[in-house]
C-alpha cells in the first residue's frame, strides 16, 4: 500500500466489516486479506502465492503503509521515511543500520524514536509472532499432533519433526519460537484447518489490532510475493505477547525436550535462539531472516517496571547484527526520561 500524494481523509466507520469475526474458514492463501477495506482509497494488499518467490529486497525500498484513508497509524509523527526521535532526547546510537526500526514504551504506547517505521518490509520469522498469538488461544495446549512427512521436509529452519512423531501443540509453539521452526508453523496450521485458514485468520488479528503495514501470506513467514510487516507493525504484536502471560511465558522458555521417534529419531533437546536470551530484563525475542527480508528482530526488555518494545527490520548483520543494533536501541530507550513522550504512539486496537 503506498503513499498517495494527496492529503489524507479521516477514516469514517473505521473498520466496521474489516474486523468481522474472520473465523477459520476455507480461502486460498492468495486471499490472505479481504482485497478491498470499507472506507480506503485502494484495494488492500495481498500476498500472492502463486507469483515468483521474492529473492532479493525491492528495489528502491519497500511501499509505505497506511491505514484506510491514508491515516498514519500511530499519528502524523510517524509519516516518514526517515528517522523522528523525540525531542529532548540523547543522541541515537551508532551502529544502527537497519533500513527500518522502532522502539516504543509498551506502556505508555509512546513511541521514542523511528525510521521508516510503516514501511512495508519483508518480515520473514519475525511473522511467527502473528503465527503465535493468533492461535495460541485457538488450540488445545494439550492436544497431540501426528508429524507428517510435509512437516519433516518443509523448507527452512526446523525442530526436526518427523513423520509419525506425536508433539504436544505446547512443545510446537514453544518450537515455533525457541527454533522458529517452520515444520512446527506447517503443524500448527494444519490443527487450526490449514494453511489458507490461518493465513486468513493471521490477517484478521492484524487488523484488529491497527496493523495495516501487515499482509501475511504463510505462518512461517518464509517469503511470499506481497507478504509484508513493518517495524509498527511488529512492535504491535510483540507488545501482545509479553503482556499475556500464556504467549510471555512461550517467549522466555529456555530448554525443551523433543520426544524420540522408535527407529526414525532419538529424543532430544531444543534452546531458546534468541540472541538477547541474556539482555538485562529481556522478555523474549524472534529473529528472522530470508534473502528478501534480509535480517530482522523484534524483542522487548523490562527495567524499574518500565517496558520497553524495539523492531529492526531490513538490516545486514554487519557491522551489527541486527540484535545488537537492538539491544542499542533498549539501552538507548532506558535513557530516554519517560515524561518526554513520543513522536507517535503504538494504538490499542484498530478503533
Amino acid at each position: 500500500m503506498g503513499r498517495g500524494p494527496g492529503a489524507r481523509r479521516p477514516v469514517r466507520a473505521l473498520l466496521g466489516a474489516l474486523v468481522l469475526a474472520v473465523g477459520l474458514g476455507t480461502a486460498s492463501p492468495a486471499a490472505a486479506a479481504p482485497s478491498t477495506a470499507p472506507g480506503s482509497e485502494a484495494p488492500r494488499p495481498t500476498a500472492d502465492p502463486a507469483a515468483p518467490t521474492p529473492t532479493a529486497p525491492l528495489p528502491g525500498g519497500p511501499p509505505q503503509g497506511s491505514a484506510p484513508g491514508g491515516v498514519t497509524v500511530g499519528g502524523e509523527g510517524l509519516d516518514t521515511r526517515g528517522t523522528a526521535v523525540v525531542d529532548g532526547a540523547p543522541p541515537l546510537p551508532d551502529g544502527v543500520a537497519a533500513a527500518g526500526w522502532l522502539v516504543a514504551d509498551a506502556g505508555t504506547g509512546d513511541v521514542l524514536a523511528a525510521r521508516d517505521p510503516h514501511g512495508r518490509y519483508y518480515p520473514a520469522s519475525t511473522l511467527k509472532t502473528l503465527t503465535l498469538l493468533t492461535l495460541v488461544h485457538r488450540l488445545d495446549p494439550g492436544l497431540v499432533v501426528e508429524g507428517t512427512v510435509e512437516d519433516e521436509s518443509v523448507e527452512g529452519s526446523r525442530v526436526g519433526m518427523v513423520a509419525g512423531g506425536r508433539y504436544s501443540v505446547a512443545l510446537l509453539f514453544q518450537a515455533l519460537v525457541m527454533q522458529s521452526g517452520n515444520d512446527a508453523a506447517n503443524a500448527l496450521a494444519r490443527v487450526a484447518g490449514g494453511t489458507a485458514a490461518t493465513v486468513r485468520a493471521m490477517n484478521a488479528r492484524a487488523l484488529e489490532l491497527g496493523a495495516f503495514d501487515t499482509v501475511a501470506g504463510t505462518p512461517s513467514g518464509l517469503d511470499v510475493a506481497g507478504q509484508s510487516s513493518s517495524p509498527y507493525d511488529l512492535a504491535l504484536v510483540f507488545r501482545e505477547l509479553v503482556a499475556d502471560p500464556v504467549t510471555a511465558a512461550v517467549l522466555t522458555t529456555t530448554r525443551a525436550q523433543v520426544p524420540g521417534v522408535e527407529g526414525r529419531s532419538a529424543g532430544f533437546e531444543i534452546q531458546n535462539k534468541n540472541p538477547l536470551a541474556g539482555y538485562p530484563g529481556g522478555l523474549g525475542g524472534k529473529t528472522g531472516f530470508t534473502d528478501a527480508a534480509r535480517h530482522t528482530f523484534v524483542t522487548a526488555a523490562e527495567r524499574e517496571g518500565r517496558r520497553l518494545v524495539v523492531s529492526v527490520m531490513g538490516t545486514e548483520n554487519r557491522p551489527l547484527p541486527a540484535a545488537d543494533q537492538a539491544a542499542l536501541l533498549l539501552d538507548w530507550g532506558f535513557a530516554v526520561p519517560a515524561a518526554l513522550g513520543g513522536v507517535g504512539r503504538l494504538v490499542r486496537s484498530a478503533a
